[in-house]
C-alpha cells in the first residue's frame, strides 16, 4: 500500500500484477525441478545442457525483492504523514450515520424516514456537544441521499435541516437530490449534490457527482436494457455535475467525492490539486451488503495514502470512518446503526508525488506493459509453437511437406538384388529407437 504515496493506485496494480507472475514463474520452476528429480539422468547431450542452464527463478525473485524493497522503503514517511506535525492546523469533524428503515432496492421509499433519522441522530450529538460529553466539530458531513428530497424545493425537508444545523451550531455538509430545470415532468432529472448548509444562511456551496453510476443512477441504452430486464426501469434520472470537487465548509477547503467517485483516479486528485486539504466520501449503500461497503473503506484507505490526507467517510448505514494518512482507523461505526463520529484530523496541504504526476505514471506503466507483451508475441509467436510430428521422424524418412523430402524414384530402374545383406548398418543411419530416446531427453 505504500506505493500508493509513489505511483497512485495505478502503481499499486503494476506491483501486484509483477508479484504475481513473478510467483507463478517460480512455483513452475518448482514443478520442473521436481519432474527432472524423478526422472533418470541418460546423459545425452540435450539433457546436459538443460542442466546447466540457469535456474529461471532469479528474474522473478528480483521482481518480488525489488517490489517488497520499495515498499520498506516509502513506508517510513507514509507513517510520518500519518502522524503528523507540529505546524499543520488540527480540527473536529463529525459524520453523521442516521441509518435506514431496511435495506433493499426500495431504499426511494424510506425518503421522509431517512431524513428524519439523519435529524435525530444529529441533535443527539448536538445533545451530547452541549452536555461536554463530545466536543464540538467545526462542521458535520451527513451521508449520500441522506435527504433524498430535494430541500429546495420542499420546504420540510429544508426546515428539517435547518433545525439540525441550528441545534448543532456548525454547517452540515449535507447529501441532497436536486431538481435540473427542463426536463420530463414523468421521469424528472436530477443532480446528486452535496450542500453545505449554514446555521444561518442556509444552502450554499454545492458539489454535483461527476461521474454517475450506471445501471443505478442512470440507464445507458435504454432502448436495449429494457426489453432485456424487468428491473431496468428501476434505475435514476441523474445527470452528471460539473462542479470542482471543493467545498468549503466553516472556511475549510474539503475535497468531496461522493459514493463510487472514489475509485476513480480523477475525482480526489482534481480536488487535491484544487486545494483541498481533507477529503470526504459522502455515500449510500443502504441498496448493497457489508461486502461493498468494505471495498469502498479500502478504496478510502488508498485514496488517504495517495493524496497525503485525512479522510471522512459517511455512509447512510456504514461503514462510516475517519481514516489516517497512513490507512489507519481513527473512528468506525458498525454496520446498519444510526451513529456518529466525532473525531480530532490535520489539515494537510504538501503534494505527494502521486498527486502530482500520477498520470504519467499511468502512461508509463501501461507503455512498458505494451512493450513487454510485444516482446513476448515477437519471442513466442502469437500462439504456442506445435510440436513437429513424430511419426515421419520414427520411421526414419522426413515428414510429407518438409523442405527435404526426397525425390520420387518410382520410376527410376532398381539395379538387381544380389543378395545384399537386408541387416541395418551399426552406424550411418537413424535408428527409431535411439531417436525416441533423443526425443525425450530434449
Amino acid at each position: 500500500l505504500p506505493l500508493v504515496q509513489l505511483g497512485g493506485v495505478p502503481l499499486l496494480s503494476a506491483a501486484i500484477v509483477l508479484v504475481g507472475c513473478s510467483a507463478t514463474a517460480i512455483a513452475s520452476e518448482i514443478v520442473v525441478w521436481s519432474h527432472r528429480g524423478r526422472r533418470p539422468h541418460s546423459g545425452t547431450n540435450a539433457e546436459e545442457a538443460a542442466y546447466a542452464k540457469p535456474p529461471a527463478v532469479v528474474l522473478p525473485g528480483v521482481c518480488i525483492c525489488f517490489v517488497l524493497f520499495a515498499g520498506v522503503a516509502v513506508w517510513p514517511q507514509v507513517r510520518h504523514s500519518g502522524m503528523g506535525s507540529g505546524n499543520e492546523p488540527i480540527i473536529t469533524v463529525a459524520a453523521v450515520q442516521g441509518n435506514v428503515p431496511r435495506l433493499g432496492l426500495d431504499f426511494n421509499a424510506q425518503r421522509g424516514a431517512v431524513l428524519d433519522n439523519h435529524v435525530r441522530e444529529t441533535l443527539r450529538l448536538a445533545d451530547d456537544v452541549h452536555a461536554g460529553i463530545a466536543p464540538k466539530p467545526q462542521f458535520v458531513i451527513w451521508p449520500e441521499d441522506s435527504s433524498d428530497i430535494d430541500p429546495l424545493v420542499n420546504a420540510d425537508a429544508a426546515t428539517q435541516i435547518s433545525t439540525a444545523a441550528k441545534a448543532i451550531g456548525v454547517p452540515i455538509v449535507v447529501g441532497t437530490v436536486l431538481d435540473v430545470a427542463g426536463g420530463k415532468p414523468d421521469n424528472p432529472d436530477y443532480t446528486n449534490t452535496v450542500i453545505v448548509w449554514d446555521p444561518v444562511t442556509g444552502p450554499g456551496e454545492r458539489h454535483n457527482k461527476q461521474i454517475v453510476q450506471p445501471f443505478g443512477e442512470y440507464l445507458p441504452w435504454p432502448w436495449l436494457f429494457r426489453h432485456l430486464s424487468g428491473y431496468a426501469d428501476r434505475a435514476g434520472h441523474m445527470v452528471p455535475g460539473n462542479s470542482t470537487g471543493v467545498v468549503h465548509p466553516a472556511g475549510v477547503p474539503v475535497g468531496v467525492a461522493t459514493c463510487w467517485e472514489v475509485i476513480f483516479d480523477r475525482a480526489l486528485r482534481e480536488s487535491v490539486l484544487g486545494g483541498a486539504q481533507m477529503l470526504a466520501v459522502p455515500s449510500n449503500n443502504a441498496t448493497f451488503n457489508k461486502t461493498m461497503s468494505e471495498q469502498q473503506l479500502v478504496f478510502a484507505k488508498a485514496r488517504a495514502v495517495e493524496h497525503d490526507r485525512y479522510v471522512v467517510v459517511a455512509g447512510t448505514t456504514g461503514i462510516s470512518a475517519v481514516i489516517a494518512p497512513d490507512a489507519a482507523e481513527l473512528a468506525r461505526t458498525d454496520f446498519f446503526e444510526p451513529a456518529y463520529l466525532d473525531t480530532q484530523l490535520r489539515l494537510k496541504t504538501n503534494l505527494t508525488p502521486a498527486t502530482r504526476w500520477g498520470p504519467i505514471v499511468q502512461w508509463v506503466l501501461a507503455g512498458v506493459g505494451v512493450a513487454a507483451l510485444l516482446a513476448a508475441i515477437r519471442q513466442n509467436g502469437w500462439f504456442p509453437r506445435r510440436g513437429r510430428s513424430r511419426s515421419a521422424d520414427d520411421s526414419g524418412a522426413p515428414a510429407a511437406g518438409s523442405d527435404h523430402e526426397l525425390p520420387d524414384d518410382s520410376d527410376a530402374e532398381t539395379p538387381p538384388d544380389d543378395g545384399a545383406d537386408d541387416t541395418p548398418p551399426a552406424e550411418g543411419g537413424r535408428h527409431a529407437a535411439r531417436f525416441r530416446a533423443d526425443e525425450g531427453a530434449i
